[in-house]
């Protein structure tokens, strides 16, 4: 089994920092990408940032310039660096993975529990 393990979130007032972090543990042959969505309250979940296994990043228009994201590929973990952040950003954060878990096995993704990020105006 597979599990994706956030932390990181919080209260943050505008213009305030967080750090969010998504580790990958179980039975797990390759990761092809990790990357970080979002949903607000009423919304639908959307894209954050994402970071393929060869260092490419993507990034929603909304968030980039302020948030980074980057991948400890030793410790098949995700991080989310987040700067400038503003009420808009307010949501659940979750973690994906688009992973293999064995060798000839076909790619998932698994999503972790989430996390809660509120930012106060």
């Amino acid at each position: 089994q597979v599990q994706l393990v956030e932390s990181g979130g919080g209260l943050v007032q505008a213009g305030g920092s967080l750090r969010l972090s998504c580790a990958a543990s179980g039975i797990i042959f390759s990761i092809n990408a990790m990357g970080w969505y979002r949903q607000a309250p009423g919304k639908q979940r959307e894209l954050v940032a994402t970071m393929t296994s060869y260092g490419s990043r993507n990034y929603a228009n909304s968030v980039a310039g302020r948030f980074t994201i980057s991948r400890d590929y030793a410790k098949n973990t995700v991080y989310l660096q987040m700067n400038s952040l503003k009420p808009d950003d307010t949501g659940v954060y979750f973690c994906n993975a688009d992973l293999r878990a064995t060798r000839t096995g076909a790619n998932r993704s698994y999503w972790g529990q989430g996390t809660q990020v509120t930012v106060s105006s």
